[in-house]
């Protein structure tokens, strides 16, 4: 990256010399975005009914780190507009992360079709359009959909996470937090629901009572209540975003051998009557990279860029520990190079403290139907800075494809507001293909990493309590010591013999074979890396 010296000494950015022929206004307006370093291109600048091809609307690639918003009314193009600048920075060799919520954009990775539509929208804003394919690698919330699976152990999702979705209330997500401290301190390595809701049991129990009685603020009471949650939980099916192997967030910066930054590309049409869980999970996603991602400052790309759709799902009744969790993740996670892209209906379904943070806007469409509607509308006019527009007007009237756009500039400036047709995704506009999603998944490298589950041999599989396949202590422990593939064997003690001994652990615990002593160190979220594992 250039020094400060360097980059104070340099020219001026330019507009063109067909550019300084526009109307004094539109000049002005294309003149603050007429950058000389690298920029992503997202249209040209409309004007007076007439789209300008040589006003062209961009985005400082450095900027790109210091977050964004992508709002507007379901059906605007939010979706055409993500694609749009996932492409660009792939080309770029941007990694780029993107929840699919309805299944529209795993054709990123697939040549788009040229049509009167593409060819027209092309040619207005003086683009050459080819049908280009992206680097892409398709992934499915615990394996529920068609791409590589994403799970998470449950001591690496941490106690504030899981405790939204379990529903819990401020003083059952304390207590979560005491029995995630009671696991770490004794270092049981909690790896899916089932081991959390053994050590549960246990602390509930008459045996468990005398350790219960360590863990200052938990009542029998409450730990009651957060195992009934559990156990309904896991009765409607969350099982299975639990477990080994876990995903490892370092696969998110990777390019390909061309260069080009890939995209990965969630899954998550499977899960949208779980709404609360897959934002959560996302959530999950980002706090992993914090955690991990060393400090780099101000960079010419970021290393990721981070596109959380259905943004609004992630504050919907979020505890004010969660809410402060993101607030300082987002403020934080720009000096360790990425960037968040909120995608969502309206800025004011972020909250303000977040929505400070975010530098970089494409507001399309608003509808303005009822009252509740025209005062969302005015709130976000109130968002933007001030411009030669009625933009309560003009937000009400923009066409599919068109946004009002600010960006900020590669001093950090704010640009001017400008009214924009967007540019053309060069990908498919929609799903690929059965057949193609399923070769590209099992053609990645990461489909043998991470499509299988393993799920260990233990007690809870094979009780210790008499009846077909029972296994006794000694047999216990053995498989306690079970290799982990991968891993050599190791000689550990097992979850029976780690919470003290208890006979009431010894039915529903499973040995993870994690050893006592090994610290557990927590991320903002209470996220935790399993000691030990090896980053990129």
């Amino acid at each position: 990256m250039p020094d400060r010296e360097t980059t104070s000494q340099a020219p001026a950015p330019q507009v063109s010399a067909r550019a300084a022929a526009l109307p004094r206004e539109a000049l002005g307006i294309a003149s603050g975005y007429a950058f000389s370093g690298p920029a992503l291109h997202l249209g040209a600048l409309l004007w007076g009914g007439r789209c300008l091809p040589d006003a062209r609307i961009r985005v400082p690639l450095a900027m790109l780190n210091r977050h964004g918003l992508v709002a507007g009314a379901t059906g605007s193009g939010k979706t055409t507009t993500l694609q749009l600048i996932a492409e660009q920075l792939s080309a770029q060799g941007v990694p780029v992360f993107l929840a699919d919520i309805k299944g529209d954009l795993s054709g990123i990775g697939a040549p788009g079709r040229a049509d009167a539509r593409v060819e027209g929208r092309a040619r207005d804003v003086d683009q050459g359009w080819t049908g280009t394919g992206f680097p892409a690698e398709y992934y499915a919330l615990g394996g529920i959909g068609r791409g590589i699976p994403i799970r998470a152990t449950v001591t690496g999702f941490g106690p504030v996470l899981l405790a939204r979705v379990l529903r819990l209330n401020r003083t059952q997500e304390q207590s979560l937090a005491l029995i995630f401290h009671y696991a770490d301190a004794n270092g049981l390595e909690l790896v899916d629901l089932k081991d959390l809701r053994a050590v549960v049991t246990f602390l509930t129990s008459d045996e468990g009572r005398q350790e219960l009685k360590t863990v200052g603020g938990l009542s029998v009471a409450t730990a009651g209540v957060i195992l009934r949650s559990l156990t309904a939980f896991e009765a409607q099916g969350a099982s299975g975003f639990f477990g080994e192997p876990e995903f490892d967030t370092a696969e998110l910066l990777r390019r390909g051998e061309d260069g080009r930054g890939i995209v990965s590309v969630l899954e998550l049409n499977a899960v949208q009557d779980r709404p609360r869980l897959f934002s959560t999970f996302l959530m999950w996603l980002l706090a992993d990279l914090f955690h991990d991602l060393p400090e780099v400052g101000d960079v010419d790309k970021p290393r990721l860029v981070f596109f959380l759709d259905e943004a609004h799902l992630l504050f919907d009744d979020a505890s004010e520990v969660f809410l402060e969790s993101i607030t300082r993740t987002v403020r934080l996670i720009r000096s360790k190079g990425v960037g968040v892209f909120f995608v969502t209906q309206t800025p004011k379904d972020v909250p303000a403290d977040v929505l400070a943070q975010l530098g970089n806007r494409v507001q399309h469409a608003l509808r303005a139907f009822t009252p509740d509607d025209r005062k969302a509308l005015n709130a976000t006019v109130r968002t933007f800075p001030r411009a030669p527009y009625d933009l309560g007007e003009v937000l009400t009237n923009l066409g599919t494809g068109e946004a009002v756009v600010t960006v900020l500039n590669e001093k950090g400036v704010p640009t001017p507001v400008a009214v924009t047709r967007l540019r053309a995704p060069e990908s498919l506009m929609g799903p690929v293909g059965q057949e193609a999603l399923e070769r590209a998944v099992a053609d990645s490298p990461l489909c043998g990493r991470y499509a299988r589950a393993v799920d260990r041999e233990s007690a809870y599989e094979r009780p210790a309590g008499g009846g077909r396949g029972a296994k006794g202590p000694d047999e216990m422990r053995d498989a306690a010591r079970r290799e982990t593939p991968g891993e050599p064997a190791r000689e550990q003690p097992s979850a029976v013999e780690q919470v003290v001994g208890s006979g009431v652990f010894t039915s529903p615990a499973r040995p993870v074979g994690t050893q006592i002593g090994r610290e557990i160190t927590r991320s903002l979220f209470g996220t935790a890396r399993r000691p030990g594992r090896r980053r990129r």
